[in-house]
């Protein structure tokens, strides 16, 4: 029995169309490697086979197009006009054509498509295979590109095995990364950004739009040139110089791949290469997709997969990438592409409505990178929750290392939009972060891309909006940007501190980014005002901006400080969501909670273990915008109870600002606690803190919004009071455990 049906009973019914999955699979990998003869690495080569090449004795090129009468290269070589010497010709008993030139037939630099006839047509093409596409800036046309430079690239980082301990990934974008409003290139995110996300803490970079595409508005989603890294952003020498250079500070590289579906277009991509629209595409209603205006590749046929699984090896082989996020998955795994499905149980998974031959390229594409190499990461970006996405394909899964977790950006969203603040419950918020099948790693975030883009709203716009504007100059703040700083960091902790795999940040939402991404179009009159990221603002520290990058920064050193966080188990402490009290454990830090937007709490208890624990990070530090109600430099002792102490526990009793958060770290009582920066640390130990408001804009004061487990004056833990009782016997139950 396949282990994914020995973890998970409740698939147990569905045994057979997994176990038809599996063997469908199997059976395709035995007939691409001829019985194993061969790998599929092998098969995975084609190219280095088709496209134009340069030889030994001149130039080869080559292209599969099996409805084609004739083809002809046409380029600045031959003033574009058809040559017979330029006539490709057909290869025997195959679809492939080849044209062999001698080597001054061709130079680097130099322009060239493809005139196609078949039977009744022909049209201006560029090679589905090419790696090297430009536009022209007058016409606007595109043209593929000889690209064979005298001297090619050395690597100077030769061999790299990314961090996974955990994955903390820096999604961006090239063409936007950059302050000023234009495009930008390579070496500009190379010379300006990375360094950026090497300060920041993250390890891995993945890069979006990197595969040609027509239109700049579509961040890269209507592919068109699978093989061809966008030269609107330079060179491939500076790419690779880019990813060299990040490779060299530890930092990895996946990339954002789409072969989920391409765009239309006839004379820049495979719309109609020779006649036949369906020559790498489905055939009838299915060929489009109905949603994105693009069309859905035909996964059933060989020479599809040929070109796909290519595609996979070519970016890792050439270009150093250390994997890839599928785009689009949910889309490729269905016949509906999820659309109009509601996903409620596991027979929605397994009632025909799914493409085989989808799902077995799928799990093909992840052998493939993993045989290429076996540390590459893949990530599947899929929204309808299909079981095995990210389990080993030994155990009857796809193979994908992560899955994306996109239902907690979702949450957060619909829970700012939605719920007052006195609403908002940590039982839910807890059960959401760490709702995950245990087999799978997931890739947690906040928002992404997706939650930036026009028409929609990040995080910090959806709490501050238009104030952002006005009052984000610090010493100006109001209630409204107090709130989103706050709620801002805090929902960052949570997310990133309960993950099982890693963490992604989108460019520029570590620090707040303001506004929407908005692509030049003509209905801005294509303006890049909105295409870009404002690095100036973080860097001004007059301004707010820095505060949540700041704490960024911090929140992941302080992750990073646990070995492999991402694989110890998520503790919960207690919840209560009457008081909007959290607090989870991994490892030795303690992480707690309070949202509640108006009460403090003086003295709260939580049963952990018996010992000193110190702060290690505190959301209401004034160096990251809060207010500094707490001294941090207090070393913090667990109270004796001699009802836990046979289980080495004891209550620990904390002051809690309203809507803050704090970790704390069970530290060595023999090593002196860390003090604190006087520019950081309240003057006020947290014993008469409590007499502050809970927060700047807030009138009442913490020590009478405190009403539950807050009491100086009792003897017994905080948890044993009224509002408290199931804090005591709960947890002493689990002590005993």
């Amino acid at each position: 029995m396949l282990k994914l049906l020995k973890n998970d009973t409740w698939l147990r019914p569905y045994a057979d169309a997994i176990n038809g999955r599996h063997q469908y699979a199997e059976n395709k990998m035995a007939e691409l490697t001829n019985g194993g003869k061969t790998t599929l690495s092998d098969f995975a080569s084609g190219y280095l086979y088709f496209g134009l090449h340069r030889t030994d004795r001149g130039w080869v090129l080559r292209e599969w197009a099996p409805n084609a009468t004739a083809i002809y290269l046409v380029g600045d070589f031959n003033e574009w006009k058809e040559d017979d010497k330029y006539a490709m010709k057909r290869v025997k008993n195959s679809g492939n054509w080849e044209l062999k030139l001698p080597a001054n037939a061709l130079k680097h630099g130099d322009l060239f498509k493809m005139i196609v006839h078949w039977e009744g047509g022909q049209g201006e093409r560029i090679p589905a295979w090419v790696n090297r596409v430009v536009q022209d800036e007058q016409t606007k046309i595109f043209s593929g590109q000889v690209w064979a430079p005298e001297e090619a690239y050395q690597w100077k980082t030769k061999k790299f095995k990314p961090t996974t301990s955990p994955l903390l990934i820096y999604e961006c974008h090239v063409g936007m990364g950059q302050d000023a409003e234009k495009v930008g290139t390579y070496d500009e995110f190379r010379t300006n950004v990375l360094p950026r996300v090497i300060k920041d803490g993250y390890n891995c970079i993945q890069i979006m739009a990197i595969q040609e595409h027509p239109y700049y508005g579509s961040f890269g989603y209507h592919v068109s040139n699978f093989f061809a890294a966008s030269s609107r952003f330079g060179t491939p020498e500076q790419l690779k110089a880019l990813i060299d250079e990040a490779h060299a500070n530890g930092i990895a590289c996946i990339m954002d791949i789409v072969h989920s579906h391409a765009v239309k277009n006839e004379m820049e991509g495979l719309g109609n290469l020779a006649g036949d629209p369906c020559q790498y595409f489905n055939q009838g209603d299915r060929r489009e997709h109905p949603a994105w205006d693009s069309l859905c590749f035909d996964y059933g046929k060989n020479e599809v997969l040929h070109f796909l699984l290519s595609n996979c090896k070519y970016w890792m082989e050439e270009y150093h990438f250390d994997g890839f996020r599928f785009d689009g998955v949910t889309s490729m795994l269905y016949y509906s592409h999820g659309l109009g499905e509601a996903f409620c149980g596991y027979g929605d998974y397994f009632n025909g409505h799914q493409d085989d031959n989808a799902i077995c390229y799928l799990t093909l594409a992840n052998q493939l990178i993993h045989e290429v190499n076996k540390n590459a990461i893949t990530i599947a970006e899929e929204v309808s929750g299909m079981p095995g996405l990210a389990a080993p394909f030994k155990d009857g899964g796809y193979g994908f290392d992560y899955r994306m977790a996109m239902n907690v950006p979702d949450y957060w969203i619909k829970t700012i939009k939605e719920l007052k603040d006195e609403d908002w419950k940590p039982s839910s918020m807890f059960w959401e972060v760490t709702n995950r099948r245990e087999d799978e790693k997931t890739i947690s975030y906040c928002e992404s891309h997706d939650q930036a883009l026009v028409g929609d709203k990040t995080i910090i716009f959806r709490l501050i909006d238009a104030d952002m504007y006005w009052h984000f100059k610090k010493g100006d703040e109001n209630f409204t940007v107090e709130r989103g700083i706050a709620l801002h960091k805090m929902i960052r902790l949570l997310t990133s501190s309960t993950i099982n795999g890693g963490y992604l940040n989108f460019m520029g939402n570590e620090f707040g980014h303001p506004e929407w991404i908005d692509f030049p179009r003509e209905g801005n009159g294509w303006s890049h005002k909105y295409a870009r990221r404002q690095w100036n603002l973080v860097d001004n520290h007059d301004l707010c901006f820095h505060y949540l990058g700041d704490f960024d920064e911090k929140m992941l050193q302080t992750l990073k400080t646990v070995p492999a966080i991402q694989k110890t188990k998520v503790q919960e402490i207690w919840h209560n969501d009457g008081d909007q009290i959290l607090a989870y454990q991994r490892g030795n830090l303690l992480f707690v909670f309070n949202f509640s937007p108006n009460r403090s709490y003086d003295g709260y208890g939580f049963m952990v273990q018996q010992g000193a624990w110190d702060y290690v990070l505190n959301t209401d530090d004034k160096a990251f915008g809060g207010n500094g109600l707490n001294d941090d430099s207090v070393r913090h002792f667990t109270n004796f109870d001699p009802l836990l102490a046979r289980d080495n526990k004891g209550w620990l009793k904390l002051y809690l600002p309203a809507r803050s958060a704090c970790v704390l770290r069970l530290a060595d009582e023999d090593a002196p606690a860390k003090a604190k920066p006087a520019s950081k640390a309240s003057a006020k130990p947290a014993s008469k803190a409590s007499a502050k408001p809970a927060s700047k804009a807030s009138a009442k004061p913490a020590s009478k919004a405190s009403a539950k487990p807050a009491s100086k004056t009792s003897a017994k833990p905080a948890a044993k009071k009224a509002e408290g009782k199931t804090v005591g016997k709960s947890a002493a139950k689990k002590a005993k455990k």
